[in-house]
């Protein structure tokens, strides 16, 4: 990783807003050797806001900042084009240059050095993205994946102070798509910019992103790594658009001078939190399938203890080496999800209509506060 002088240099902070006619309501920032990915559903501003960091949009409000230079202003009018700020993006679908070879395309990217030098370096980024051999091939003899490496290639050529990858590996198959992905990962070795990824694919932003920006309709809702993210998810809807199901209302309630979560007719323990909130006071709460514990048959968990909850199952839904289940809670109804290995679902009996107990680890238990955006949600079916 970059020392701290590095990442203060070339740090990125964006803060952009308008009410119209795209609503932007965002602030994210990325430092240098950092990969931050914006994820978010269609229409959640993420391509927008790609494009303002690169200079081709100009939104009505807010700043956009790199390497301690202002790029974006709208406050004092700045506003740097896109050559000015010497930005390397990577578009979904390419953006080659048909009638031109590989080597060709990524000549055009390096206009700053002499003639007599550019022919070298592009040979030498062909190299780095292991296309040696296919210089002289044009984009239409090219497979998918090698198309999507000489567009990384000419975006890095420029020396750019900042990576835009715009769903870059969505045009390829599954297993290019992780070859790509792995070599990226280790690409990011070699340069030290703020790497800022747009993707629809979760699995893909956890696995690459040092931190995930959560957007919906605009608005940037939280920033973290991916670990915190998925454990602690700064609201309901922060949750929801993450997929993530365990998503309850509960109230606080007070029993023997401890404050504990009331769930339907169940009173839960919960870690931390309860002691910020009121007797009587509602709260939504979620809990991450890992803290979901499943009681071995005739070989009591030693979670037992641990808010104990006895269900039914209703679904099992079979992925592999993986099992997705579904229970409803007794009392109360409530249905809650987790996952495990599908040996031990076979070896535990899973099936349904079984009756089986759970315990709900109380460090897991995470509350939230409320508000619109999560209750709109909350209706929305998943």
């Amino acid at each position: 990783m970059p020392d701290a002088s590095a990442r203060s240099n070339g740090h990125l902070s964006v803060d952009l807003h308008q009410q119209g006619p795209i609503p932007l309501e965002a602030s994210f920032a990325c430092a240098p050797g950092e990969l931050l990915a914006l994820v978010g559903p269609s229409g959640s501003g993420k391509t927008t806001l790609l494009r303002a960091i690169a200079g081709l949009y100009r939104p009505s409000g807010g700043r956009v900042r790199c390497a301690g230079e202002t790029w974006f202003d709208a406050a004092t009018g700045i506003s740097r084009s896109p050559q000015q700020r010497r930005v390397g993006l990577v578009f979904q679908d390419y953006a080659l240059f048909p009638h031109m070879s590989a080597l060709a395309n990524i000549m055009v990217a390096l206009d700053h050095l002499p003639a007599c030098e550019r022919r070298k370096q592009a040979q030498a980024w062909l190299g780095r993205v292991r296309l040696e051999g296919l210089a002289d091939r044009y984009p239409a003899a090219l497979s998918g994946g090698q198309r999507q490496r000489v567009a990384l290639a000419r975006a890095l050529a420029r020396s750019p102070r900042v990576l835009l990858l715009d769903e870059p590996f969505s045009a390829v198959d599954q297993v290019t798509r992780r070859r790509l992905q792995r070599e990226l990962a280790m690409l990011r070795e070699q340069i030290c910019i703020p790497i800022v990824l747009v993707t629809h694919d979760l699995e893909e932003a956890t696995a690459l992103a040092d931190r995930i920006c959560v957007l919906h309709a605009g608005r940037s809702l939280q920033q973290e790594t991916p670990e915190a993210l998925f454990r602690r998810p700064a609201s309901p809807a922060v949750a929801r658009l993450l997929d993530r199901h365990n998503v309850f209302e509960g109230k606080v309630v007070e029993q023997h001078g401890q404050r504990r979560l009331q769930w339907g007719q169940l009173s839960l323990e919960v870690a931390r939190g309860l002691d910020d909130r009121s007797p009587g006071e509602t709260v939504d709460w979620y809990l991450p399938h890992s803290d979901v514990v499943l009681h071995r048959r005739e070989r009591p968990s030693r979670g037992e203890r641990e808010n104990p909850v006895s269900a039914r199952v209703v679904e099992m839904v079979v992925l592999g080496g993986i099992t997705s289940v579904a229970l409803a809670i007794e009392p109360g109804g409530d249905t809650l999800r987790f996952e495990l290995a599908t040996h031990a679902a076979r070896r535990n009996g899973l099936a349904l209509g079984e009756a089986v107990q759970v315990s709900l680890l109380a460090s897991g238990i995470h509350l939230m506060p409320r508000d619109t955006l999560s209750d709109t949600l909350n209706r929305t079916p998943s």
